[in-house]
């Protein structure tokens, strides 16, 4: 089956759901955040980017997502006919909202970030002790099955 097809299939199944995964990917995120500061060419884009998230994202994987949120009509890629080429991103009015949207939920994981990681370690620890005794239990039973 081609990557079209498969495409194609996956949004008749599916549309909102591939909608949010474009909307919360990973590089989804910061662009939509970025962008809502202010349109970026594509250069200026992507160390905006790295700069905000501390990794670099490759130039395909920029344009890839660039493209995706294109096309679901979140991004306005204008090409100027100029030597060289200049090229500007923006977010059209539904990637506003969109990114609005995104922008709370990361300033909100940004806000209880301290709770979540003493759930995080609240949840290892009882993890942890659960499989230690488990664990011992299940040598327990081991140890008795070949006394046996």
């Amino acid at each position: 089956m081609s990557v079209s097809k498969q495409r194609v299939d996956a949004e008749a199944l599916c549309p909102y759901r591939l909608v949010m995964e474009h909307v919360t990917s990973r590089w989804g995120v910061l662009v939509l955040i970025e962008l809502l500061e202010r349109p970026y060419r594509f250069s200026e884009l992507r160390r905006a980017i790295g700069r905000f998230s501390g990794r670099d994202v490759s130039e395909k994987m920029l344009t890839q997502t660039l493209q995706t949120l294109e096309r679901d009509g979140l991004v306005h890629r204008d090409a100027k006919p100029v030597i060289p080429p200049r090229v500007d991103y923006s977010l059209t009015g539904l990637g506003r909202e969109a990114a609005e949207q995104v922008r709370s939920l990361a300033q909100w994981t940004h806000d209880r970030m301290a709770e979540v990681e003493k759930a995080r370690q609240a949840y290892d620890e009882t993890r942890r002790a659960y499989d230690e005794t488990r664990r011992a239990h299940d040598e327990a039973r081991e140890a008795k099955s070949r006394a046996s």
